[in-house]
């Protein structure tokens, strides 16, 4: 989405509680111990784990230590602040809520409970932005660059029966030039940096699993199974339900294909899923590991409709009708509040009709993409931006490749993500036709958008523009949809966003002068705008080729009051019922296209 020009006056609270706008959740994270109980990676679940998550002690700000590569920890004193994991130092549900760190310092002690005794012993990161550095009992363990990526170390050999302590320096420049979104210099929103999603502990032996890589064969009626582990022998167990469905067994390191008889395929009208059981044992048949995953059998690729090219899935047109989806809250920012939160948006996006999520600058963590998955949406993933891909080239645009390659891996798994969208608008944008190839190289199995609406590009450089490869042609318009683009014989024709049309409601607003791309002054008024665009939408493909519609968007942002829902989540501004109709009416026309 193009940036909305405004000028902001922000009024710092004297205390956390001050709140500048509630959710319906913050309360309940604000007096959690320990925020987010549920086990963060349902694609790789294990039986045993602590969350770390909680109060830590903390030491802030641009003027402390730098925390950026140190070699010792600096000291903490009885009087250090406590900051609330996993929440941005920024955000108000830390209990911190200043802007711009920079330098972040953690501090927290735990017990290994005596049944890990003789196990390797793990730490998670799910995000952390953006150089991070682990001490463990006053040694250097591990570190860890990339703000949007998971990451674990191995803690053993620094442990110690008793109290053990943590520590971790995180360091955030938030200079535009490592991927940051719009959590960056030229971005619209509160910057934030830090630990942002969950930590945790969990026990391994010394041989385990350390990754897995799913991918549904509808073709052949199979999984495809990678096992990443040391040298040994994998199990693997499909289950429908209680019911086994297949089992396979083979080496770690090789792909292992479990046959699925006459498959249930995955889509948003039935979202189902198998669930998956992975066993490793050693060479003397000894069990060493075992997870729970889960998967869906779905295809996603494009085809001829009566000569239109269209992206087929389960070798079907399914019109996308999605929303532009921003993932921020008022009091977390980056972070939904609780797990509910999270659900939450998923669930109101399904209620709302749509099939459709375009993730728009930032990653989430893992469980909402469960949730997408189990619920039933589709996934449009981008890449969060770089601001200065001209400057210092060499190593700002590794740094974009690396980051880039690591969220395909960390979210390869999901069936629900059918699309990767490296750039937006030529935001950060080079090389766009070889990143384009490049993604797809990485992941055959999905669709890529190169460039999101590669018609718009902001004035302080010049534009990529449409890479001419990949698999859609797309354009952004607001507030559209007339001008959007038509498959180009290889391509679909996708409207990456449009809308924006924008609802004052008093008393769910961010404190800032609030703007939009064009407004209605009632709630009727701009439901009636609302199904007069879907409207315009279903001729829009019915007549000229189009396949996908993104509406920004899901909630209000800050200072966009261009949401179906309030910033807070509290007003649904539009009637959803009147939404619901037309959006199912028109994802019903496209079904009729099928031959």
């Amino acid at each position: 989405m193009g940036p909305i020009l405004f000028h902001a006056v922000f009024v710092k609270t004297s205390l956390a509680q001050q709140l500048k706008l509630p959710t319906q959740w913050t309360k309940a994270a604000m007096e959690s111990t320990a925020p987010f109980p549920e086990y963060p990676r349902p694609q790789l679940e294990r039986k045993e784990w602590m969350s770390l998550n909680g109060k830590w002690d903390y030491i802030g700000g641009k003027h402390v230590a730098s925390a950026l590569s140190p070699v010792k920890p600096v000291n903490f004193s009885d009087k250090t602040e406590k900051i609330l994991v996993p929440y941005c130092p920024e955000s108000v549900l830390s209990g911190i809520e200043r802007n711009q760190e920079i330098n972040m310092w953690y501090s927290r002690t735990f017990e290994i409970p005596s049944a890990w005794n003789r196990k390797q012993i793990i730490i998670n990161f799910d995000a952390v932005d953006y150089d991070a550095t682990l001490f463990v009992n006053g040694e250097k363990a591990g570190s860890h660059s990339g703000g949007y990526s998971s990451f674990h170390i191995n803690i053993t050999k620094f442990l110690k029966a008793g109290t053990n302590t943590i520590v971790v320096a995180a360091h955030d420049t938030n200079d535009g030039r490592t991927p940051s979104g719009k959590n960056g210099p030229r971005g619209d929103y509160t910057f934030t940096s830090g630990i942002w999603q969950s930590v945790w502990l969990e026990p391994v032996s010394e041989h385990y699993i350390k990754n897995i890589r799913l991918l549904p064969d509808l073709v052949n009626n199979r999984l495809e199974v990678f096992v990443d582990a040391d040298a040994a022998l994998v199990q693997a167990t499909a289950f429908d339900g209680k019911k086994m469905v297949s089992e396979i067994s083979g080496r770690s390191g090789t792909k292992l294909y479990i046959p699925i008889k006459d498959p249930k395929v995955w889509s948003p009208d039935s979202p189902f899923l198998y669930d998956l059981t992975i066993v490793l044992t050693d060479n003397k048949g000894n069990l060493t590991d075992e997870i729970k995953s889960y998967f869906g059998m779905r295809d996603i690729k494009l085809g001829n409709v009566n000569g239109v090219i269209r992206p087929l899935l389960n070798n079907k047109f399914v019109m996308q009708v999605g929303l532009l989806d921003q993932g921020y809250w008022p009091d977390g920012i980056l972070t939904a509040p609780t797990e509910e939160a999270l659900k939450y948006d998923i669930e109101f996006t399904k209620k709302a009709g749509f099939n459709l999520i375009r993730k728009h600058m930032k990653t989430e963590p893992k469980r909402f993409y469960y949730w997408a998955d189990k619920l039933g949406l589709l996934i449009w993933q981008d890449m969060p931006a770089i601001w200065y891909q001209h400057e210092d080239t060499a190593k700002v645009r590794s740094v974009f490749r690396k980051e880039l390659h690591a969220m395909i891996d960390d979210l390869y798994n999901s069936p629900s993500i059918i699309t990767w969208v490296p750039f937006n608008e030529n935001w950060g944008a080079f090389d766009v036709k070889e990143m384009t190839d490049w993604v797809k190289k990485l992941d055959p199995s999905r669709l890529v958008n190169g460039n999101s609406g590669f018609n718009n590009n902001p004035g302080y450089q010049k534009a990529a523009g449409d890479p001419g490869n990949g698999d859609f042609v797309d354009t952004h318009i607001y507030v559209g949809p007339d001008g959007a683009s038509k498959p180009d014989g290889k391509r679909v024709a996708s409207l990456g966003e449009f809308g924006g049309v924008g609802l004052f409601v008093r008393g769910h607003m961010w404190p800032v002068e609030n703007n939009a791309y064009a407004y209605e002054a009632t709630r009727d008024r701009l439901t009636d705008k609302y199904v007069l665009l879907m409207d315009q939408v279903e001729q829009l493909m019915r007549y000229q080729g189009l396949s996908i519609a993104v509406y920004t968007q899901t909630t209000d942002v800050e200072h966009e009051v261009n949401g179906i829902l309030t910033y807070d989540r509290a007003v649904e501004k539009m009637d959803i019922e009147r939404v619901k109709a037309v959006n199912e009416a028109v994802i019903n026309a496209g079904n009729k296209l099928n031959p």
